[in-house]
């Protein structure tokens, strides 16, 4: 292997590793967010808290198109 070589190939691996550095950092912002979202809505909607985490969805659906 060249020495030109061992440089593309290094580029490229310090490439990948920015990229993978970026998706972690990504998951992690989206992570923080829906904890903090969540903490939101508990925090306005006391009672989402005793409706399961499978009905969730079809109680907000319902809530927020005023079938209360």
């Amino acid at each position: 292997m060249t020495s030109e070589e061992k440089k593309l190939l290094q580029a490229k691996h310090r490439l990948e590793e920015a990229q993978a550095r970026d998706r972690v950092k990504e998951r992690k912002a989206r992570t923080r967010r829906l904890i903090q979202e969540g903490a939101v809505l508990e925090k306005v909607l006391l009672e989402v808290q005793a409706v399961g985490l499978d009905n969730l969805e079809e109680y907000l659906r319902r809530k927020l198109a005023g079938h209360d």
